[in-house]
């Protein structure tokens, strides 16, 4: 069996995939996206003094501005999050979390942070997906199926949210010497072009999916940690983190690359 034999059967595995799939992918793909909101809205509840107190301490803004920072945090996230999966006033509900990202951006100072920033940016590209997904809904019959004709925002949108994956993913790398994690960065680098400039988008973004979802299980297994240890918050962050990266793909998997890519400009040719 040549490449191009195994490329195609892979594809067709893809497309089957999607097919059986399209109800439910959009609901898992939403759920994921949004769950480092929705962990990080639950953690504001559980640590309400510890964030306060660092608000107050960082800025020295006072005990009720530092409270009302912490409250803003737990409605706002909580809230948008309850709002996407429910699918009531999505793009209300992403551009409040848009905002939660901004404050969060300046309040933490991870404008000075590179690896944060760039999370954080990558949130922002897949509620740029969500933003794109809301957009075709209203002009499809199926949920997550994108209309023929896209207009050229949602295009944008979708380009935008796929290239800032990329720098989630980024940060996800892992640089030391070892066979197996060198092998992983080049394959996986190689998979993230892919879904970025839109070529076999679908099938790159799904084994994406598969491959980080085994790497985030086996190295962020917070669960295995005592609570009370450090290390414990830090995977748990790394892990809900990764599964946003999971849930922007499989929001690409759902809706397509769009029409900025090259899987569309093939179609032309």
């Amino acid at each position: 069996m040549g490449q191009n034999d195994l490329m195609g059967t892979a594809e067709d595995f893809a497309d089957q995939f999607l097919r059986v799939t399209k109800q439910y992918l959009p609901h898992v793909a939403r759920l994921c996206l949004i769950s480092t909101f929705l962990e990080d809205g639950v953690r504001m509840w559980f640590q309400w003094g510890e964030q306060r107190d660092y608000i107050d301490s960082t800025w020295g803004c006072g005990y009720l501005l530092a409270s009302s920072f912490v409250f803003l945090n737990l409605l706002g996230q909580l809230t948008g999050c309850i709002l996407v999966l429910s699918r009531n006033f999505v793009q209300y509900a992403c551009f409040g979390l848009f905002g939660i990202i901004a404050l969060q951006t300046i309040a933490y100072s991870i404008l000075w942070d590179l690896k944060f920033l760039m999370r954080n940016l990558a949130l922002g590209g897949g509620l740029l997906l969500l933003l794109a997904e809301s957009r075709s809904e209203g002009k499809s019959m199926f949920a997550g199926v994108p209309t023929m004709r896209e207009s050229s925002p949602k295009q944008y949108m979708q380009l935008g949210g796929r290239v800032l994956l990329v720098l989630m993913f980024m940060t996800l790398l892992h640089f030391d010497a070892s066979f197996f994690t060198i092998l992983q960065n080049i394959v996986g680098t190689a998979l993230m072009i892919l879904v970025a400039i839109g070529f076999k988008t679908k099938l790159a973004a799904l084994t994406l999916v598969v491959w980080l979802l085994a790497i985030n299980v086996y190295f962020n297994a917070f669960w295995t940690i005592p609570v009370y240890k450090p290390m414990h918050d830090f995977l748990k962050y790394d892990f809900f983190q990764t599964m946003s990266v999971i849930g922007g793909l499989l929001l690409v998997v759902a809706l397509g690359p769009g029409g900025v890519s090259m899987d569309e400009k093939k179609k032309e040719w």
